[in-house]
């Protein structure tokens, strides 16, 4: 599923700081290969951050550079933090989440939604899962539903 999504049409981007902080260690160079961009903001993005972060105790350092990123960029934002979603929202910052990722990939025929409809069970069985249960379950169905 993870290379599925670098194959939307949408180019992947992530802050420097974020990358540095939460991906580097983990999975960073295998994502780079998949074509994930690494950004540096430029000088007015860093002040908005830090306008970001002084206006919503909440987020991360990492959280209201992404926001930063997709403002100057024009990017959309993908993050799952209701925090960070409002303050998108406030600021006209086109955000979404994981469903619509999923969206994504059955609407370009990336994968089928069968396939999907796994991956996102698999998701859901697992102990960290934190996605609401009623979407969860609205996801599950309607996928079950679309063909093929």
């Amino acid at each position: 599923m993870l290379q599925t999504t670098f194959k939307l049409p949408a180019p992947l981007a992530v802050p420097d700081v974020l990358y540095e902080r939460e991906l580097r260690a983990t999975n960073g160079a295998l994502l780079v290969t998949l074509g994930l961009q690494v950004l540096r903001l430029d000088d007015a993005a860093v002040a908005a951050a830090q306008g970001y972060l002084a206006r919503a105790k909440s987020l991360s350092v990492p959280d209201a550079f992404a926001l930063a990123l997709a403002k100057s960029g024009g990017h959309v934002l993908v993050c799952g933090d209701r925090a960070l979603k409002g303050l998108a929202d406030v600021e006209s910052v086109e955000c979404h989440g994981l469903f619509w990722i999923l969206d994504e990939i059955v609407d370009e025929g990336l994968l089928p939604a069968r396939r999907v409809r796994i991956a996102l069970q698999a998701i859901a069985n697992h102990a960290k899962c934190r996605l609401p249960k009623d979407l969860i379950a609205e996801y599950l169905v309607k996928f079950a539903k679309t063909n093929p």
